[in-house]
């Protein structure tokens, strides 16, 4: 990327500092500007026009995942349009540009990603096809206590208390803390990996973690993803499967059961009950109830 180019995204993200973008939007927006700028190779700012960017969108629908097999999700593509319409905005009032190339582009609004929680027969086959503890232990980290896979890999022996039942998230999404209730079922097995599988591996090289991995280190969160594809091989269930699956399924089971949209908000560690309305497809006229 040009001096000029590489200066200019420095004070974009300084601008979305200024004036209150959270850290991830700080953190993204300039990175997807960037991925654009560089595709124009050395055409002045001031000079980019709608082509260059309808060019740029085709570009991005066209270009592989790097990480995964398959195309770009349009919400991904729909971010890049999204950072490219706050940054022409800010150049334009800057007075840094005199025409807003995209001001009046329209693009295809990206379809939602619509995640079907699992039935709880689904989930039961699931813990059916466990063939070892720490498997039982995994459903449990993400269904049972509902954890978010950062949570998971967080998680350290400290953080579970058997006797009491209880499971302590030391720094959720937004560094808030949780307490999440554990059945005694869920205690006793939780308590049994710990016991049986954890504390009697020889290789263990993490005195911290919860979960270890074969190397006798902390469990990463792809570690967690694909010891779940390979539970999930095992059963009937075809269709896409991820951890965040089973948080979501169990938050829409729980609202299922009665239990008020409020404690499952905080069960998940929500700030806010929109977002547990999203997760668990709570009709709009509970959040009203409330």
């Amino acid at each position: 990327m040009t001096p000029t180019y590489d200066q200019t995204v420095r004070e974009f993200r300084d601008y979305l500092q200024q004036i209150g973008y959270g850290k991830s939007s700080v953190s993204m927006l300039p990175d997807c500007v960037k991925a654009f700028l560089e595709s124009q190779g050395h055409i002045p700012i001031d000079e980019m026009r709608s082509a260059d960017i309808v060019r740029f969108y085709r570009w991005l629908r066209q270009r592989p995942h790097k990480r995964k097999e398959g195309a770009l999700s349009e919400q991904y593509i729909n971010h890049h349009l999204y950072a490219l319409r706050i940054f022409f905005g800010w150049l334009e009032t800057t007075g840094r540009i005199g025409e807003n190339p995209i001001s009046t582009m329209k693009f295809k609004s990206p379809v939602p990603n619509r995640r079907e929680p699992f039935t709880q027969g689904e989930i039961k086959a699931l813990f059916q096809a466990c063939q070892a503890i720490e498997e039982t232990a995994l459903l449990h980290l993400f269904y049972s206590c509902g954890l978010r896979r950062a949570e998971a890999v967080k998680l350290n022996t400290r953080d579970i208390h058997f006797r009491q039942q209880v499971l302590y998230v030391r720094e959720g999404k937004g560094a808030k803390r949780r307490a999440v209730p554990m059945t005694a079922r869920v205690s006793r097995e939780l308590e049994n990996y710990y016991l049986e599988a954890r504390g009697a591996a020889k290789k263990a090289k993490d005195t911290e973690a919860f979960m270890l991995n074969g190397t006798g280190t902390r469990m990463s969160g792809d570690s967690y993803n694909r010891r779940l594809k390979e539970i999930a091989a095992r059963t009937e269930i075809k269709r896409e499967i991820s951890l965040h699956y089973l948080r979501h399924s169990i938050a829409t089971h729980l609202l299922e059961s009665g239990l008020p949209v409020e404690q499952v908000r905080d069960f998940l560690g929500h700030s806010h009950l929109e977002a547990t309305q999203i997760y668990a497809k709570v009709h709009q006229n509970q959040i009203r109830k409330l």
